[in-house]
């Protein structure tokens, strides 16, 4: 799975069709016609409420794909601890990064093929030396 480039509608087809759901019920839950679903199939993006209706129909939450994206792709900045006068934001602000199974596999799977170094992990994808060497003992 390449998470740097996320075809969501290809996605969405492979998971209707593991699942073997007919495009009936999917019509009827997406209140669509089967060739609008087709055309979903062929599209690289889509809408939030749309995705959200398929993440329901499907049981599978495809949000978290790009989550993933953007722990490996953009992780979030550094949290300074000398600013003087903190900011209301209505988002909710995270705490750590939550690294799933396939994102670790993925890693692994780059450090073992040689594409690349522990280094150029920690650097690229800024994950922490001990969490690395973890993974590595663990997996």
């Amino acid at each position: 799975m390449d998470l740097r480039n996320i075809n969501i509608g290809y996605l969405i087809k492979s998971e209707v069709e593991h699942n073997e759901i007919e495009i009936q019920r999917i019509c009827g839950f997406l209140k669509c016609t089967e060739q609008e679903v087709e055309e979903m199939y062929n599209q690289t993006e889509l809408s939030t409420a749309l995705l959200l209706k398929w993440s329901k129909i499907l049981e599978y939450d495809f949000f978290r794909l790009y989550s993933q994206h953007l722990i490996l792709y953009a992780p979030q900045k550094k949290v300074t601890t000398y600013k003087t006068e903190k900011k209301k934001n209505i988002l909710p602000r995270f705490r750590k990064n939550l690294y799933t199974t396939e994102m670790i596999r993925f890693i692994l799977e780059m450090l073992r093929t040689g594409q690349k170094t522990k280094d150029e992990i920690v650097e690229e994808y800024k994950i922490p030396k001990t969490t690395l060497y973890k993974w590595i003992e663990k997996y």
